[in-house]
């Protein structure tokens, strides 16, 4: 990160909120989708954001992301709540929001009222997956999947609303989730990243899955 010249926050000292560092992970998004950051810049930031302990801290990881005359995130130390009709609570400890979900020559299904961790793993071998966040509540504003199909499938049901993010790679299979038509800006985020080897890892909403069975686990899907 470039160094500027330090100016003092006058709530520096006071320790910082979830809804604190939301407000500058969205600022290292917004960054990130307009090219300013680079992946490796963005998730360099991301790790400092989440391990801040102060709004001193915060402050000078979006210092430079900042354009003239426009409010810096962290102006004052308590916030507006988020306006998403998606359920956002974040954990005590966000470094211990992570989850991992293991299915071998098998199947797995999270679905109703469950708690997305900021970090999913999902491993699928000879078996399969189903992720139906439609009831779920998140635990950041930007969640990350990390999914493994080999010869099997993984397939993830976000809620409408909510903007999903294919980051991962098929060899001899299928990767990609679709999120909302519509994306509500102040609904989360879900990454997926990973790797499909003779499988699938795939997804929509849940306004396009619903009337649809569901499909049988054990066998490589996409999402259409």
């Amino acid at each position: 990160m470039e160094n500027v010249p330090d100016r003092q926050h006058p709530h520096a000292h006071l320790r910082a909120s979830d809804i604190d560092r939301d407000q500058v992970v969205d600022v290292l998004r917004e960054a990130l989708m307009s090219g300013r950051l680079t992946q490796d810049e963005h998730a360099d930031r991301l790790e400092q954001a989440l391990q801040a302990k102060t709004l001193g801290e915060l402050e000078p990881i979006t210092r430079d992301l900042i354009v003239p005359g426009q409010a810096a995130p962290i102006a004052q130390p308590a916030q507006a709540p988020s306006t998403s009709l998606v359920p956002i609570e974040e954990p005590a400890d966000p470094s211990q929001s992570f989850d991992t979900m293991v299915a071998i020559f098998g199947g797995g299904e999270r679905t109703g009222r469950w708690r997305v961790k900021r970090r999913t793993n999902v491993f699928a071998v000879f078996g399969g997956h189903d992720l139906d966040m439609t009831d779920a509540v998140f635990e950041g504003r930007e969640v990350t999947v990390y999914a493994f199909a080999v010869f099997g499938g993984i397939d993830l049901t976000v809620p409408d609303g909510v903007t999903v993010r294919n980051e991962g790679v098929g060899i001899f299979g299928g990767f990609g989730a679709r999120g909302s038509a519509d994306p509500d800006p102040n609904a989360p985020v879900v990454v997926v990243k990973g790797l499909a080897l003779f499988g699938g890892v795939g997804g929509q909403s849940s306004s396009k899955r619903h009337g649809k069975k569901k499909r049988p686990k054990g066998h490589p899907h996409l999402g259409h």
